[in-house]
């Protein structure tokens, strides 16, 4: 087995909470961290980085051991082969952006002439030959996250940290740059590592995703697993699924409260039953139809969900449903109307717990 570039056990104490997070990748590999606010995913960007020392575990890096607590061994955040870019990039404002990006080489004993010398070509690769002069007041969002990427790469890491780097964009600069972000990624050769709240992020920047709840890792895959096979509440709602868990004979899931959903798969033992919110069909009066599952169900909440209507329901099986605007105005749904819903048994996945 090729030993990883990455190569951590990140255990880290603090007051009312701890992180428990192995971690390891192949060189050219992306990396998501994923999960809630508290989960432990900035507590694991700042060990990664230095800036939080393990309280046990360790950290190695090509081979190199970075930190080992029973050791003794902390290598300080300045002297790691480490690149960042922070959620707001932390620009200098009083620096040009070619100082900005020469800043770490800076301080790696280059001279101002070297270190501007080596950030040109990186200005180039980031299209940004025209803003070399301009303070970051005087750059887009768009353009000083470039620029901060650019400082991060400079310095040749051979681990890069993304904290959030799209989440204070706009929504239309978000894509460009989520785009160009993916082609820096891609011819990136060591490992990098992304924290993340937006799942689309993940799933089109990374190769591999792990997600945390309470410091602790629920399930890791690649983006199609993941999302096709949830394990937590956290995560179903991540990808946009309803998920629940019960026990499987034959060709039904009996849920806790006794609830059941017909499924298409023979499965026997705990298993997972999911199917999103658009395989659900609505009804103001019991349908004759041919789907299985049919609930009885009560509206508590409308939003508007991109171009569609979320309807959240409760009752025997609560669950989420989306419908055009148009369907949920002939349908006359108001907060509190009873509807039924029908899924047929070919829109779910079960699989095992």
């Amino acid at each position: 087995m090729t030993t990883p570039s990455l190569d951590a056990h990140l255990r880290v104490e603090r007051t009312g909470f701890s992180l428990d997070l192995a971690l390891t990748a192949g060189a050219g590999e992306v990396i998501a961290l994923l999960g809630p606010n508290g989960a432990g995913k900035t507590t694991a960007l700042r060990a990664l980085a230095g800036l939080l020392p393990l309280t046990a575990g360790h950290l190695r890096l090509d081979g190199q051991t970075l930190e080992n607590p029973a050791a003794g061994l902390h290598t300080a955040a300045e002297r790691r082969p480490v690149g960042v870019v922070f959620q707001d990039y932390l620009l200098f404002p009083h620096l040009s952006a070619l100082d900005n990006i020469g800043f770490g080489l800076r301080c790696r004993g280059r001279s101002k002439k070297e270190s501007r010398a080596e950030a040109l070509p990186w200005l180039t690769r980031m299209d940004l030959e025209e803003h070399a002069a301009k303070r970051p007041g005087k750059l887009s969002g768009g353009q000083a996250q470039r620029v901060a990427l650019a400082r991060a790469l400079a310095i040749g890491p051979r681990l890069l940290l993304l904290d959030e780097p799209l989440a204070a964009l706009d929504a239309r600069t978000r894509l460009d740059v989520r785009s160009q972000l993916r082609r820096h990624l891609a011819e990136f050769d060591a490992v990098a590592v992304l924290v993340t709240h937006d799942p689309l992020d993940a799933m089109v920047l990374a190769d591999r995703l792990v997600v945390i709840e309470e410091g602790r890792v629920v399930q890791a895959g690649t983006p199609a697993e993941i999302a096709r096979r949830p394990r937590t509440d956290y995560i179903a709602r991540l990808v946009g699924l309803n998920l629940y868990q019960g026990v499987a004979d034959g060709r039904r899931v009996k849920l806790e409260g006794g609830t059941a959903v017909t499924i298409a798969e023979e499965l026997t033992g705990p298993a997972f039953v999911a199917f999103p919110p658009a395989a659900v069909t609505l009804h103001r009066s019991r349908p004759d139809s041919s789907a299985r599952n049919v609930w009885e169900l009560t509206v508590a909440g409308l939003d508007l969900h991109g171009d569609q209507v979320r309807a959240d329901l409760t009752g025997p099986l609560p669950l989420a449903a989306d419908l055009t605007p148009a369907a949920a105005a002939e349908l006359d749904l108001t907060t509190g109307a009873t509807v039924w819903a029908t899924v047929k048994a070919a829109q779910t996945h079960a699989y095992p717990a």
